[in-house]
Formats: structure tokens, sequence, C-alpha cells
């Protein structure tokens, strides 16, 4: 595995290391390391607009996340190469919070963290390369088609994020998710163009 996928390997010990250290041993961590819009604004914490994507709420957050990273990166790695792979993964991770740091840059009280932003765009990545791959989900013994699930996740994110529905931060997952699919679009030209003509065949 570490031979194959080496930066989805770093990536998860990353994810994996400080997220059970913060939730077993010191919750200090994960509050010096959680994103405030806020403090960034005023020059401090610059650091955690990238160590906010490696600490986690609670177990179940965690436990997810380390999951759908899991089965969507490694072989997106071996499929898209190392460097390529970074490029997805870092990028949606830093554009994700775009939004709370412009919506929340003068709310003292907002934080965030988690890696969801990053793996969504892991996933969408993926699912540009592998649209028709089943996409169980959790309660849901059927699966469904890849593409639907990336239809059906956008929709509700943009509408969880518009009503602000649970301490979930939505507008990172939409964000992620559509940084993944651009960055692997501008990575892979010929694949935008198949998807293009799949989705436009009158053009």
């Amino acid at each position: 595995m570490l031979e194959e996928s080496p930066v989805a390997s770093v990536i998860l010990i990353l994810i994996l290391g400080p997220g059970l250290y913060g939730l077993l041993y010191d919750g200090s961590l994960i509050r010096k390391w959680m994103l405030s819009p806020y403090s960034v604004k005023r020059g401090e914490g610059i650091l955690t607009l990238v160590t906010s994507g490696f600490v986690h709420a609670d177990w179940g957050h965690l436990l997810f996340n380390l999951i759908s990273f899991f089965f969507f990166a490694f072989p997106l790695e071996k499929t898209i190469g190392s460097l390529d792979f970074f490029l997805v993964y870092s990028l949606s991770l830093v554009i994700s919070i775009l939004p709370d740091m412009i919506s929340q840059r003068d709310n003292p009280n907002y934080a965030t963290l988690g890696a969801s932003g990053a793996i969504s765009g892991v996933i969408y990545s993926f699912i540009l390369f592998y649209p028709m791959t089943e996409i169980y989900l959790f309660l849901i013994p059927v699966g469904i088609p890849a593409w639907l699930f990336a239809l059906l996740y956008l929709a509700g994110s943009a509408l969880a994020a518009r009503y602000q529905w649970g301490n979930i931060n939505h507008s990172a997952h939409f964000t992620g998710a559509v940084t993944g699919a651009l960055v692997t679009f501008l990575l892979f030209p010929d694949l935008f163009r198949e998807w293009a003509s799949f989705l436009f065949p009158w053009f």
C-alpha cells in the first residue's frame, strides 16, 4: 500500500495520528489546531488553515472521514499518480475553507475542523474517472452509481449549507467537492473533453 500510494498513506497517518491523540490524550490539540477565521483575519493561527484538516470533533467524525479516505484515496492515487493526487487533496483542503474565511471572518465564536472538504475533493475526482462505480451509504444496503451520488451529495450539501443544518460544515463539503472536480479537469483535459462530449453531445 505504501509503495503503490505513498501520498495517501502519509496523509492517512497524518489524519489518524493527531486525530487519535487529540481525542484520547490531549483535547487542547483540537482547540489549538481548529480554524478560526476571525483569528486568521487578524494574523493569528495562520497554520490552522492546514492543521484544521487533521483534527476531528469526535470519534464518529474521525471514523467516517478515515473510512471515506481509505476507500477513495488509495485507488485514486494509483489512477492519477502521486503528484496529481497531492494537488487534488491539498487544493481541496485549502480552498474548501474559503467560504468560511469570508462569511465567518468577523465571528469570534465560529471555528471549524476536519478533513471533510479535502476528502470530498478526492471522492469527486475519483467519480470523474469511475462514474459507474457503486457507492454504498451507511444503513442503505443497495449501492447507487457514483455519478448519481455526486449529484445528490452536491444538492444536499448546498441545501444543508443554505439552511445551516446540524453542526457540520456543509459549505466545506460542497466547495471541496467542486474543487476536486475542477482540479482534476485541469490536470486531465482529455477527461474534461470526454465529460463535455457526454453531457453536451450536441456541441
